[in-house]
């Protein structure tokens, strides 16, 4: 279809109805009904093009690697909470710490093995500092920060083994098929890591405030203000709760395991396709290889497991409950990808392009991150951001001749920025329910610095647009 204004209908309906509502579904599927019924103007004729837009994102072969990998994911975390491996780790490091700075250590060192999702990270680390935070000079608020800004802006940085990396190569594929591109989207989601400010600056600013920058207040934690300094840490979350057994090991062989499969699947992948050792890795086919690996490594933790004598039918239990908790990503994901093609076919590329020439190139990805970091701190969700956005960062990348990387690094990084500093966030609630926090005391709390981060990142963009 030729390119035409209706094609920005859809976006224009998706973000005021994800803002109102603060869910990201709603907004996504009525965007992708009212583009069907734009195709197909009729009763049932956009219902049926709705329908094909979402069966034909599901039927698509790298899609469904991405669901596979979502689901396995999801439930090889289940399987380790269950057999215990959490709470095992959780005890065994909080047996060796006893002062902050041991603990700030800890919290860092551990990202190494609970990288894979940021509530991942907060189940494993949050209960060891909260159950030695009267031995740590910091308040509440102050703890949450500095966990949390180890956990989704260093995760969208690391490019193997995370619940994130399939979905983010997916938007990139999904918006780069779109504009006719014929670039490898693995590529160039390595490519963007660098760009991705945000991220980048926050942890920094984590890392002065966690060993640089003394705390400013003696007030109580929340913790002690509610009268609960004698609450055991094991009742913060069901994953370290009294009732499971202590195995550390049934986290750390798991994440050994499907780290080096990657990495060598990787490598193997592209090797005998006759490239390099740092070639392979460029050129293998990525996306299958951390299937693959995963599949491995469920499949090895099962033996693992019944090994210890752990019921075939509770680990199968556990692994269906864990894929179940990313069921709502994965039809969040269909419909993103169904979006995507319905506003390609209504001509959006071409829109884009032929009504975006006025604005300076240098101001692009600034602005692209702006508008984005708005969009997710009222939404709270990175990964609805990024489907949202991401079609409309390539199309603008490829109309003002900005740097493709650049461009997906700042759509990135805007998303970053609502899953750190919205009160709406899954990371911000998870972690205030952890640590017995308010919710928008605790989001007030960090927004300054996620501010004064966010403002540093708009003039690095600004910087790297003019020397680019």
């Amino acid at each position: 279809m030729e390119a035409s204004w209706l094609s920005i209908i859809p976006f224009l309906v998706v973000i005021p109805i994800a803002i109102f509502t603060k869910e990201v579904l709603p907004g996504l599927i009525a965007g992708l009904i009212v583009g069907a019924y734009l195709i197909s103007p009729s009763f049932l004729g956009g219902i049926q093009t709705f329908l094909f837009y979402v069966v034909q994102a599901l039927v698509d072969e790298n899609n469904i690697q991405i669901v596979v990998f979502l689901y396995s994911f999801a439930g090889l975390v289940g399987m380790i909470k269950v057999t215990g491996g959490i709470k095992g780790f959780v005890e065994k490091a909080a047996e060796k710490i006893t002062t902050k700075k041991q603990a700030l250590t800890i919290t860092y060192v551990s990202t190494i093995g609970t990288f894979i999702a940021p509530t991942f990270r907060f189940v494993t680390i949050t209960p060891i500092m909260k159950a030695l935070l009267k031995k740590v000079p910091m308040s509440t608020k102050e703890l949450g920060f500095v966990i949390e800004s180890t956990a989704t802006p260093l995760i969208v940085l690391i490019p193997v083994a995370t619940a994130f990396v399939g979905y983010m190569v997916s938007v990139i594929q999904i918006s780069v098929e779109n504009v006719g591109g014929q670039f490898e989207p693995y590529s160039l989601f390595i490519q963007s890591i660098p760009f991705n400010f945000f991220a980048i600056t926050i942890i920094l600013v984590g890392i002065y405030l966690s060993f640089f920058h003394p705390s400013h207040t003696d007030a109580p934690t929340e913790i002690e203000e509610d009268g609960k300094e004698d609450e055991d840490w094991h009742d913060c979350h069901p994953a370290v709760s009294h009732d499971l057994p202590t195995k550390p090991w049934n986290l750390i062989v798991p994440i050994i395991i499907v780290i080096s499969m990657t990495l060598f699947l990787t490598w193997w992948d592209g090797a005998v396709q006759g490239f390099s050792f740092f070639e392979a890795f460029i050129n293998a086919n990525v996306l299958q290889a951390m299937v693959v690996a995963l599949l491995i490594t469920v499949f090895f933790s099962i033996a693992f497991y019944l090994f210890q004598r752990f019921t075939l039918s509770g680990l199968i239990n556990s692994f269906i409950t864990g894929g179940n908790d990313l069921m709502s990503v994965i039809v969040l994901l269909s419909v993103v990808w169904g979006l995507s093609s319905v506003t390609d076919d209504l001509g959006f590329t071409g829109f884009i392009t032929a009504h975006t020439d006025w604005i300076p190139t240098m101001f692009i990805t600034p602005l692209m991150f702006a508008f984005g970091a708005l969009v997710s701190y009222f939404i709270g969700s990175a990964w609805g951001t990024w489907g949202i956005l991401m079609p409309l960062g390539v199309s603008l990348s490829l109309a003002g001749d900005v740097s493709l990387p650049l461009i997906i690094g700042a759509v990135f990084a805007s998303g970053s920025f609502g899953a750190f500093a919205s009160p709406l966030s899954d990371d911000t609630n998870t972690i205030a329910k952890i640590l017995g926090l308010s919710v928008m005391d605790y989001a007030r709390f960090k927004l300054k610095p996620a501010l004064i981060a966010a403002g540093i990142t708009i003039v690095l963009y600004t910087g790297v647009s003019f020397l680019m």
